[in-house]
């Protein structure tokens, strides 16, 4: 067996990658022979040594497996001076170097498995470690260089190599070993991941084109390689050949459901708002469509609405076949009636939206302002209420909570949440003159003149003065 190190692809806007064992909190180790320290006597292939030697390396072992890396050392270097058989040496310079590492001395870490190579030649398990201290600080070349002498002993290093060659921006490298591995080992999302990611580094879209469409030959039923075909026509701004191709994969693919979400904007594009709203229709249904992609199809069709408000009824029906209860569908179609000053339509969703998720404060602020303007003064004390126990610093709320309890008669409730609101104002004159306002209303209709007169004068001193 061997350790293999992994490199992976974390593909979303760029692309990244590290040996897998560098992720990890700790470094493992499978067999013995890549330097386990507690399940084989790594003096067991040694001729004759001394006694000193063999004090000093157990030592050694010991304190490297309790981390303390420089008693470790201390040791190591004790054990190489009580041995003159360079086999010895060798194995005390590993030694070395892994506790080097440990320590992040890496020029010293270097240089022992070095020292290592030159006795021994080209070892598996020190080449591994070596590779280890070039990548963790990211000389690359040199890692190009030793991963190259990794390969003869295990052809998984070649994917290795295809990362390095991109890291270090040798694309046209990259590419020729990426389409060498696919001829010997097949395809790899992982491989066409990087594959792809150099495409867009290098601008070279209509190389990508060209690699796709040939998989796609290949492979015409392979709905992810025709997607992203779609999306770099769609990059490259030939519109009529990624709207093209779209048919083709719902032809081949008539059950796909993601082809949709490049269909619904072509059929727009194309004034064909009854194929567009089907397409929809299918993403909201779609248990392959995230949430947020959802949202974004939404905010596209409210838009389109807006220019065609002859489809508000579709609107309202999308809405019900999204089926999602969650705030922030409703929240998107109450704003869409807000900018359209339809008042009575965007309260609607907006209250819809806030019995899923009270916690939304935009949400809540904006249910309340409108329950507010509508005269719905019940619905609002009671909403302020419950928002205030989830937003206890919102001077906002304590305010409306205030205006809704003042319009319902019930100063005392009103006058208790706007003096303690008060205390959250920060830096805001025209808010500070509403709560003084409210105050004066609230004593008003207590009947405590003096009080009412001492908060009008507060307000308008604040009027004057802006």
């Amino acid at each position: 067996m061997t350790i293999k190190i992994r490199l992976f692809i974390i593909f979303f806007f760029g692309t990244f990658f590290l040996p897998q064992h560098i992720c990890a909190q700790e470094i493992e180790f499978v067999p013995p022979a890549v330097g386990s320290d507690t399940i084989k006597n790594p003096l067991d292939n040694l001729g004759d040594v001394t006694d000193a030697f063999q004090e000093n390396f157990f030592e050694a072992l010991k304190q490297k497996a309790i981390e303390n890396y420089e008693l470790a050392l201390a040791a190591l270097n004790k054990a190489e001076n009580a041995t003159k058989n360079p086999e010895n040496k060798a194995v005390v310079y590993f030694e070395m170097g892994k506790n080097h590492t440990y320590l992040k001395e890496y020029d010293q870490a270097e240089n022992n498995f070095n020292k290592v190579l030159k006795i021994e030649g080209d070892r598996l398990d020190v080449l591994e470690r070596l590779y280890d201290v070039y990548y963790q600080q990211k000389e690359y070349e040199k890692s190009i260089s030793l991963v190259k002498k990794l390969i003869p002993f295990d052809e998984d290093y070649r994917e290795d190599l295809a990362n390095l060659y991109t890291r270090t921006k040798q694309y046209d490298e990259a590419l020729k070993e990426l389409d060498d591995l696919d001829n010997v080992w097949g395809e790899s999302d992982i491989r066409n991941a990087l594959r792809a990611q150099i495409y867009r580094v290098t601008g070279n879209t209509t190389g990508a084109i060209e690699n796709l469409e040939q998989r796609i030959d290949e492979n015409p039923k392979n709905e992810k390689e025709q997607l992203n075909l779609i999306f770099l026509y769609s990059e490259q701004g030939n519109k009529e050949k990624a709207f093209e191709a779209a048919k083709i994969l719902l032809k081949n693919s008539p059950n796909s459901q993601l082809v949709h979400l490049a269909l619904y904007k072509f059929y727009l594009d194309a004034d064909n708002p009854s194929e567009a709203i089907k397409s929809m229709k299918t993403v909201f249904a779609s248990q392959e469509v995230d949430k947020e992609t959802k949202y974004k199809v939404l905010g596209d069709f409210i838009r389109f609405v807006e220019s065609n408000p002859e489809y508000e009824a579709e609107l309202a029906q999308i809405i019900t076949s999204f089926s999602v209860e969650n705030s922030r569908v409703y929240e998107k179609v109450g704003d869409y009636y807000s900018a359209k000053n339809k008042k009575d339509d965007a309260l609607r969703f907006y209250e819809e939206g806030i019995t899923h998720d009270i916690e939304n404060y935009n949400l809540l602020k904006n249910t309340l302002l409108f329950q507010i303007d509508i005269k719905k003064f019940d619905a609002a004390a009671k909403l302020s209420a419950e928002g205030l126990e989830i937003f206890p610093a919102q001077a906002l709320l304590y305010l409306l909570n205030g205006v809704a309890n003042n319009e319902l008669q019930k100063s005392d409730i009103a006058i208790e949440s706007l003096e303690t609101g008060l205390d959250f104002i920060l830096e805001d004159p025209k808010m500070e003159r509403d709560f003084y306002e409210q105050l004066s209303i609230a004593y008003t209709k207590k009947g405590d003149s003096k009080k009412a007169k001492i908060y009008s004068d507060k307000a308008m001193a604040i009027k004057q003065s802006n």
